[in-house]
């Protein structure tokens, strides 16, 4: 746990217990966080994330209905051109001085979106409640900060390691997830 010895003594049973859905429907994807130990119904994270061959023009993919629609803020993340954070920064997982070996892609230059074939957007719906008077907003909009931060991170990475997982079958990928499940239970049981 990466939460102090002296918190997790003063949290109350349950407040530290986050619990993780995931769906892998690709090129649908859906993810839901929840605390259903302590703030139950009061506490959800939902992820939807739609994967399409275009560059990130589309407005209503997730084909919300009119009230919800009002409400989105949309937020484009450029992997190459947004800032990062120092201590996010690695040099070796820089879009603009990565070159993939295995198939010639990068780096990503300047208006490299309407440059590059093929190119993928990654649309994802981000939605958050946090029903804690006093906290509502404030909670709502630092996990939002929070996840764009993540979000842009995790698909640097992506880019950057894809000399790691170009050209892998699915039963490489499978026996990937099969280690992978494996290291999570050893470190749960912990």
């Amino acid at each position: 746990s990466k939460v102090p010895a002296f918190i997790r003594l003063l949290a109350p049973k349950g407040s530290l217990e986050v619990h993780e859905e995931a769906w892998n429907a690709y090129p649908y994807c859906k993810t839901v966080i929840s605390n259903p130990g302590y703030m139950k119904e009061n506490f959800i994270i939902v992820i939807e994330s739609l994967h399409l061959a275009d560059t990130g023009m589309q407005q209503n993919v997730h084909e919300l209905p009119p009230e919800k629609l009002k409400n989105r803020d949309v937020v484009h993340i450029d992997i190459a051109n947004d800032p990062v954070t120092t201590a996010d920064y690695k040099p070796d997982e820089d879009p603009t001085k990565f070159k993939s070996e295995k198939t010639g892609r990068g780096p990503l230059i300047g208006q490299w979106m309407n440059k590059v074939n093929p190119v993928m957007t990654c649309y994802k719906l981000v939605t958050v409640e946090f029903k804690w008077f006093g906290l509502q907003s404030r909670i709502e909009n630092f996990i939002q900060k929070s996840e764009r931060r993540l979000f842009t991170n995790f698909h640097r990475q992506v880019f950057c390691w894809i000399d790691r997982w170009h050209g892998l079958t699915m039963e490489d990928i499978r026996a990937i997830e099969d280690r992978t499940k494996e290291e999570l239970d050893k470190v749960s049981r912990l």
